[in-house]
């Protein structure tokens, strides 16, 4: 998927006035339990938080309390924090890389993406996840991940691979596009991780 296609699914997401963000669950479901996309509640388009002043630079500092822009669990409570700005300085912060692929996929800023970051699954760094490879693990009984599972963002692809080849659970390979980059994060890639927290396509 192209940045411009992108634009376009948020743009039309938008005109169907599918709603905004009401963080009350978690990223798991209001029952505590990972949602499967069946319950009543009404799927999300999700919007910045915050406004900074973007110099280029980055990544910028938060408040602790500041939550997460998809699922609104505090930002820094989790391994995993993420962050996003917008060209025009619009942000958001993420507590998982879960909620920074529901953000990507299903927000309706008018701006592009400036720049964004995310943690390194082995440094605990912060990293540039535009530049990032995240492998897309899905057996979530053995990711164990606290707000279900997510992704594992890494800031060199040997290292993406090293991973993988230790995880047995699955029986996955790089070649398999296992390995990708935020650019090709889609919809069907995101409700992997918050099928919850993203409309219906």
């Amino acid at each position: 998927m192209t940045q411009r296609d992108g634009l376009e699914r948020r743009r039309l997401l938008g005109a169907l006035g599918v709603g905004v963000a009401a963080c009350a669950g978690g990223c798991l479901g209001d029952d505590g339990s990972e949602g499967d996309g069946n319950d009543d509640s009404e799927a999300q388009v999700y919007e910045p938080s915050m406004e900074i002043e973007f110099d280029g630079d980055g990544p910028f500092d938060f408040d602790d309390g500041e939550r997460c822009a998809v699922c609104g669990m505090t930002a820094k409570e989790y391994f995993g924090t993420g962050q996003l700005v917008h060209e025009n300085g619009l942000a958001a912060v993420f507590d998982s890389p879960g909620c920074l692929f529901a953000y990507t996929v299903s927000s309706t800023p008018n701006s592009p993406i400036a720049a964004a970051w995310t943690t390194d699954y082995e440094t605990r760094d912060l990293i540039d996840a535009t530049a990032a490879h995240f492998v897309l693990i899905t057996d979530k009984e053995a990711a164990e991940d606290p707000m279900g599972i997510d992704p594992r963002p890494y800031a060199e692809r040997e290292d993406a691979v090293a991973f993988l080849e230790e995880w047995e659970a699955e029986d996955l390979t790089p070649e398999e596009d296992i390995i990708v980059g935020l650019e090709e994060v889609d919809m069907e890639t995101a409700v992997i991780y918050r099928e919850s927290r993203l409309p219906d396509e």
